[in-house]
Protein backbone atom coordinates (compact mmCIF):
# COMPACT_ATOMS: atom_id res chain seq x y z
CA UNK A 1 0.00 0.00 0.00
CA UNK A 2 1.64 3.30 -0.79
CA UNK A 3 2.42 6.49 1.30
CA UNK A 4 -0.37 8.03 -0.89
CA UNK A 5 -3.30 5.88 -0.98
CA UNK A 6 -2.50 5.42 3.41
CA UNK A 7 -2.92 9.29 3.57
CA UNK A 8 -6.36 9.19 1.87
CA UNK A 9 -7.54 6.62 3.99
CA UNK A 10 -6.55 8.65 7.42
CA UNK A 11 -7.92 11.75 5.64
CA UNK A 12 -11.29 9.64 5.10
CA UNK A 13 -11.65 8.74 8.35
CA UNK A 14 -10.85 12.14 10.17
CA UNK A 15 -13.82 13.90 7.48
CA UNK A 16 -16.12 12.11 9.61
CA UNK A 17 -15.75 14.12 12.44
CA UNK A 18 -17.26 16.66 10.98
CA UNK A 19 -20.80 18.26 10.99
CA UNK A 20 -22.44 20.65 9.70
CA UNK A 21 -22.83 23.92 11.26
CA UNK A 22 -19.39 23.35 12.90
CA UNK A 23 -15.85 25.92 12.74
CA UNK A 24 -13.24 23.65 11.13
CA UNK A 25 -9.47 24.52 11.20
CA UNK A 26 -8.12 23.02 7.79
CA UNK A 27 -4.63 22.09 8.06
CA UNK A 28 -1.49 21.67 4.98
CA UNK A 29 0.49 19.45 3.84
CA UNK A 30 0.17 16.57 1.19
CA UNK A 31 -2.21 14.94 4.04
CA UNK A 32 -4.11 17.39 4.51
CA UNK A 33 -4.38 18.08 0.98
CA UNK A 34 -6.92 14.96 0.57
CA UNK A 35 -8.98 15.97 3.53
CA UNK A 36 -9.78 19.12 1.99
CA UNK A 37 -10.93 17.60 -1.00
CA UNK A 38 -12.75 15.10 1.24
CA UNK A 39 -14.72 18.19 2.68
CA UNK A 40 -15.10 20.07 -0.74
CA UNK A 41 -16.88 17.13 -1.15
CA UNK A 42 -19.19 17.17 1.08
CA UNK A 43 -19.78 20.78 0.79
CA UNK A 44 -20.71 20.10 -2.33
CA UNK A 45 -23.34 17.22 -0.82
CA UNK A 46 -25.23 19.94 1.71
CA UNK A 47 -22.44 19.90 4.31
CA UNK A 48 -22.61 23.69 5.87
CA UNK A 49 -19.57 25.01 7.80
CA UNK A 50 -16.96 27.67 8.66
CA UNK A 51 -13.45 27.00 7.97
CA UNK A 52 -10.14 28.56 9.29
CA UNK A 53 -6.71 27.82 6.97
CA UNK A 54 -3.55 27.42 8.23
CA UNK A 55 -1.90 28.69 5.17
CA UNK A 56 -2.35 30.34 2.23
CA UNK A 57 -1.76 27.48 0.16
CA UNK A 58 -4.84 25.72 2.02
CA UNK A 59 -7.06 28.81 1.74
CA UNK A 60 -6.62 29.00 -2.12
CA UNK A 61 -7.33 25.21 -2.27
CA UNK A 62 -10.24 25.84 0.52
CA UNK A 63 -12.15 28.39 -1.74
CA UNK A 64 -11.31 26.63 -5.34
CA UNK A 65 -13.33 23.52 -3.41
CA UNK A 66 -16.30 26.12 -2.09
CA UNK A 67 -15.51 26.08 1.03
CA UNK A 68 -16.59 28.91 3.36
CA UNK A 69 -13.28 30.23 4.50
CA UNK A 70 -12.79 32.92 7.16
CA UNK A 71 -10.21 34.50 9.37
CA UNK A 72 -9.37 33.00 13.12
CA UNK A 73 -10.04 36.41 14.49
CA UNK A 74 -14.07 35.96 13.14
CA UNK A 75 -14.05 32.05 13.93
CA UNK A 76 -12.85 32.98 18.00
CA UNK A 77 -12.95 29.14 18.44
CA UNK A 78 -12.53 25.91 16.42
CA UNK A 79 -14.67 23.14 16.93
CA UNK A 80 -12.50 20.58 15.25
CA UNK A 81 -9.10 20.98 13.56
CA UNK A 82 -7.69 18.25 11.10
CA UNK A 83 -4.08 18.85 10.50
CA UNK A 84 -0.85 16.66 9.22
CA UNK A 85 2.36 16.20 10.81
CA UNK A 86 6.01 15.16 10.06
CA UNK A 87 6.20 12.41 12.93
CA UNK A 88 4.14 11.44 15.58
CA UNK A 89 4.95 9.23 18.48
CA UNK A 90 2.89 7.04 20.80
CA UNK A 91 2.22 10.16 23.23
CA UNK A 92 0.71 12.13 20.76
CA UNK A 93 3.72 14.03 20.59
CA UNK A 94 4.26 15.01 17.13
CA UNK A 95 7.08 17.53 14.71
CA UNK A 96 5.10 19.86 12.46
CA UNK A 97 6.73 22.45 9.96
CA UNK A 98 7.94 20.22 6.59
CA UNK A 99 5.61 22.23 4.68
CA UNK A 100 6.49 25.47 6.40
CA UNK A 101 2.98 26.53 8.40
CA UNK A 102 4.03 25.80 11.95
CA UNK A 103 3.50 29.09 13.32
CA UNK A 104 -0.13 29.60 11.93
CA UNK A 105 -0.63 25.71 12.37
CA UNK A 106 0.16 25.74 16.30
CA UNK A 107 -1.82 29.38 16.67
CA UNK A 108 -5.36 27.03 15.18
CA UNK A 109 -4.33 24.01 17.41
CA UNK A 110 -4.05 26.49 20.59
CA UNK A 111 -7.59 27.53 19.58
CA UNK A 112 -9.38 24.13 18.75
CA UNK A 113 -11.66 21.66 21.00
CA UNK A 114 -10.59 19.02 18.85
CA UNK A 115 -7.21 18.53 17.19
CA UNK A 116 -7.19 15.09 14.92
CA UNK A 117 -3.76 14.32 13.14
CA UNK A 118 -3.91 12.37 10.30
CA UNK A 119 -0.96 10.78 8.54
CA UNK A 120 0.62 7.59 6.52
CA UNK A 121 2.33 4.70 8.57
CA UNK A 122 5.91 6.24 7.64
CA UNK A 123 4.93 8.90 10.13
CA UNK A 124 4.38 6.97 13.30
CA UNK A 125 7.34 6.82 15.60
CA UNK A 126 8.53 5.53 18.69
CA UNK A 127 11.16 9.01 18.86
CA UNK A 128 10.91 11.54 17.21
CA UNK A 129 14.08 13.27 15.75
CA UNK A 130 14.64 11.52 12.31
CA UNK A 131 12.90 14.32 10.71
CA UNK A 132 14.89 17.84 11.30
CA UNK A 133 12.42 19.84 13.71
CA UNK A 134 11.40 23.27 11.85
CA UNK A 135 11.89 26.79 13.68
CA UNK A 136 10.51 29.90 12.64
CA UNK A 137 12.80 32.84 13.14
CA UNK A 138 12.46 36.58 12.25
CA UNK A 139 14.79 37.37 9.67
CA UNK A 140 16.74 40.32 11.91
CA UNK A 141 17.83 37.60 14.13
CA UNK A 142 17.96 34.50 12.50
CA UNK A 143 21.92 34.58 11.73
CA UNK A 144 22.60 35.05 15.06
CA UNK A 145 19.74 32.05 16.00
CA UNK A 146 21.63 29.91 13.81
CA UNK A 147 24.94 30.44 15.85
CA UNK A 148 23.32 29.92 19.04
CA UNK A 149 21.62 27.03 17.96
CA UNK A 150 24.95 25.78 16.54
CA UNK A 151 26.58 26.43 19.49
CA UNK A 152 23.94 24.10 21.75
CA UNK A 153 24.98 21.28 19.15
CA UNK A 154 21.74 21.42 16.99
CA UNK A 155 23.40 21.79 13.40
CA UNK A 156 20.49 24.05 12.41
CA UNK A 157 20.46 24.67 8.39
CA UNK A 158 18.62 27.72 6.83
CA UNK A 159 15.64 26.24 4.42
CA UNK A 160 16.11 27.79 1.77
CA UNK A 161 13.93 27.81 -1.84
CA UNK A 162 15.96 27.94 -4.78
CA UNK A 163 19.19 30.07 -4.30
CA UNK A 164 17.19 32.48 -1.68
CA UNK A 165 15.85 32.06 2.11
CA UNK A 166 12.69 30.15 2.39
CA UNK A 167 9.96 32.17 3.79
CA UNK A 168 6.86 31.91 5.48
CA UNK A 169 3.04 33.22 4.95
CA UNK A 170 4.18 35.68 7.89
CA UNK A 171 7.71 36.71 5.85
CA UNK A 172 10.11 34.71 8.65
CA UNK A 173 12.85 32.46 7.91
CA UNK A 174 13.31 28.68 8.84
CA UNK A 175 15.73 26.65 10.29
CA UNK A 176 16.00 23.34 10.11
CA UNK A 177 17.55 21.45 13.49
CA UNK A 178 18.79 18.26 14.16
CA UNK A 179 17.17 16.73 17.96
CA UNK A 180 17.57 13.36 17.16
CA UNK A 181 21.06 13.11 19.64
CA UNK A 182 20.28 15.54 21.96
CA UNK A 183 19.82 14.34 25.73
CA UNK A 184 17.51 17.54 26.27
CA UNK A 185 13.63 16.54 27.48
CA UNK A 186 11.32 17.98 24.88
CA UNK A 187 9.75 20.22 26.96
CA UNK A 188 12.73 21.54 28.15
CA UNK A 189 13.80 22.05 24.89
CA UNK A 190 10.94 23.44 23.25
CA UNK A 191 10.97 25.89 26.27
CA UNK A 192 15.42 26.74 25.52
CA UNK A 193 14.31 27.04 21.84
CA UNK A 194 10.79 29.82 22.84
CA UNK A 195 13.60 31.63 24.73
CA UNK A 196 16.21 33.01 22.15
CA UNK A 197 14.97 36.28 21.11
CA UNK A 198 13.72 36.10 17.73
CA UNK A 199 12.85 32.56 17.27
CA UNK A 200 9.01 32.84 17.01
CA UNK A 201 7.88 29.24 17.08
CA UNK A 202 8.94 25.51 16.97
CA UNK A 203 7.68 22.59 14.99
CA UNK A 204 7.28 20.09 18.46
CA UNK A 205 3.37 19.81 19.02
CA UNK A 206 3.93 18.37 22.51
CA UNK A 207 0.26 18.16 24.38
CA UNK A 208 -2.43 19.72 21.44
CA UNK A 209 -3.13 16.84 20.15
CA UNK A 210 -6.24 14.55 20.61
CA UNK A 211 -6.80 12.35 18.43
CA UNK A 212 -4.15 10.22 15.53
CA UNK A 213 -5.22 8.15 12.57
CA UNK A 214 -3.05 6.09 11.17
CA UNK A 215 -3.68 5.02 7.35
CA UNK A 216 -2.08 1.57 7.49
CA UNK A 217 -2.25 -0.19 4.47
CA UNK A 218 -6.08 -0.20 3.61
CA UNK A 219 -7.16 0.55 7.14
CA UNK A 220 -7.16 3.81 9.31
CA UNK A 221 -6.12 3.21 12.51
CA UNK A 222 -7.66 5.28 15.31
CA UNK A 223 -5.75 6.34 18.43
CA UNK A 224 -7.26 8.74 21.09
CA UNK A 225 -6.08 10.41 24.19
Amino acid sequence: MSAVNEKKVAALEAVKYIKSGMTVGLGTGSTAFFMIEAIGEMVKNGLQIKAVATSNETEKLATKLGINVITLAEAKRLDVTIDGADEVDEDFQLIKGGGGALLREKIVAHNSDLNVIIADSSKSVAKLGKFKLPIETIPFATQLILKELDDMGLSPVQRMKGDKAYKTDENNDILDIDIWDTEIELNDLEQQLKSIPGVVETGLFLTSTNVVIIGIGEEAVIKKK
